[in-house]
Order: structure tokens, then sequence, then C-alpha cells
């Protein structure tokens, strides 16, 4: 019975590590342009603001480092079926904590946060990694939508 169990937390943790390289995977597939008709608008940089941009908060290095510390970690405490549950504790509460240091300090970038007045009378911002080649007055396009939308000098 004991071996069960610990035989099932183990294939547990090593889900959970593998679903977390997996995500890491597919994430890093996504770089290139998409295919498709994307919108183009044209118009004039009117306020540029600098701002701290956050990690894409991927599973990563971070995941991986604290998942493993929490599993050495965890197995130090309690005996039989207990030690093995703080083991697997210990795996999966290091990963999601690694993963939030990770993208809390070491996963920052500098951006821009870009005021656009654009030809139609309309306004618009666009939050996106820093451009030091742009700046106020600067002609203008915004190329695709939503959180894919990004200002390019034009």
């Amino acid at each position: 019975m004991h071996r069960d169990l610990t035989r099932k937390l183990t294939a547990l943790a090593f889900s959970f590590l593998v679903v977390s390289l997996a995500a890491c995977a597919s994430a890093i597939g996504r770089g290139g342009p998409e295919r498709g008709e994307q919108s183009v608008r044209y118009g004039v940089i009117t306020q540029i603001e600098s701002v701290e941009l956050e990690g894409d908060h991927q599973l990563g290095v971070g995941a991986l480092l604290g998942a493993a510390a929490g599993g050495v970690i965890g197995h130090q405490f309690g005996g039989g079926r207990g030690q093995d549950v703080a083991t697997v504790v210990g795996v999966i509460g290091g990963g999601l904590a690694g993963n939030a240091i990770e993208n809390r300090y070491v996963d920052r970038q500098p951006g821009q946060h870009i005021f656009v007045r654009l030809d139609n009378g309309g306004s618009i911002t666009v939050t996106q990694p820093a451009d030091s080649a742009l700046r106020v007055g600067d002609r203008v396009f915004i190329q695709g939508d939503g959180k894919e939308a990004r200002v390019v000098r034009g």
C-alpha cells in the first residue's frame, strides 16, 4: 500500500513537471508573425511614458529550480507516507514559488506606454517593449490589434 501511494505521488509530481515543460515549449514556438490579415492604422505619437513590463508568466527555469528545491526540503519532513506527501507538496509549492519569483523579479523588461492620435481623429494607447527610435511627434502606424498591437515608425 505504501509503495502504491509513493508511486502515485511521484507520478503526479512528474506529470506536473512534464506539463510545465510542455507549456514552455509551446510558448517558444509562437515567436513568428501571424498569417492572415492585420489591420494597420496611421497617426502621430503625442506622448510616451516609460514603464516596466512584467515577465510573460511562462513556466521556466524558476519553476524547475523551485520544484527541485521544494522536493528536497519537503523530503526532510515526516516519515513513510507523510514524507512522501511532504516531498510532493514541496515539489508543487516550490515550482509555483520559483515561477512567481522568476516572473516578478527576473523577467522584467523596459517598456513604453505610447499615446497616438490617429489620422481618423481617434486616439489609442499601446504598451509594448521599449523602442528608443520612437519620439513624440513621429509619424507611426499601429500594426495589429489588442495585445498584439505594436507602434512602428513609418
